[in-house]
């Protein structure tokens, strides 16, 4: 997550959506007063022990939100980026276990393996839409970019926010096939099941 009180935005960073991209080209417009928290190729924590102890930048904003002025987290501008669940299971499943080169050997066993047991637990398997809504499920964001079109979308909140755009870098990105390719029916039914949520607040479909 960024937040910049130079720019008045506020980035929710969902796991396996791009983040690191998005990340680097905000980070050029960051001023001394705005505050990240990231995990991964840079170590920022915010300066609020509550959170700085989570751990990882995936923050939502309802964990946010206690620890921002009511008026300030209405006047920011709030964005993240969303991805196909169908794609973003299997980016899942092949980054989990890219050390062993389980889903390259057999992907749809790892499928079937992380369906039948959901590591909840684990940040980057939460459903999205935790990310961006309060505990009664309404969205708090102001908009949601889409990774399908990220360069579209970036370009869009960059023009709400006011600073100039730029090309997003690959950052973090895994070599496999189209993700339809991984799937039969049962493993579409299941993940269809899994995040029911995602699906239907953000619309896509497999």
């Amino acid at each position: 997550m960024i937040i910049s009180a130079a720019h008045k935005f506020i980035f929710v960073a969902i796991p396996k959506t791009g983040t690191h991209s998005v990340r680097r080209a905000l980070r050029a417009h960051m001023g001394p007063q705005d505050i990240e928290q990231v995990g991964l190729f840079v170590q920022r924590s915010f300066p609020v022990p509550d959170l700085a102890r989570i751990g990882h930048g995936h923050i939502s904003l309802a964990q946010l939100r206690p620890y921002m002025k009511p008026a300030d987290f209405d006047v920011f501008f709030k964005f993240g980026f969303v991805r196909n669940p169908f794609d973003r299971f299997v980016s899942y499943c092949s980054f989990i276990t890219r050390e062993e080169g389980d889903f390259d050997r057999d992907p749809q066993k790892v499928m079937r393996d992380f369906l039948a047991n959901p590591p909840w637990g684990h940040i980057l398997f939460r459903p999205q839409y935790e990310f961006m809504a309060d505990a009664n499920g309404n969205l708090l964001t102001d908009y949601v970019g889409r990774v399908e079109q990220m360069q579209q979308s970036y370009d869009h909140a960059c023009e709400r926010i006011g600073i100039p755009t730029a090309t997003l870098e690959q950052v973090n990105s895994s070599r496999r096939g189209d993700y339809r390719d991984y799937y039969d029916q049962s493993l579409i039914d299941g993940v269809a099941r899994l995040y029911a949520r995602d699906l239907e607040l953000f619309g896509y479909g497999f």
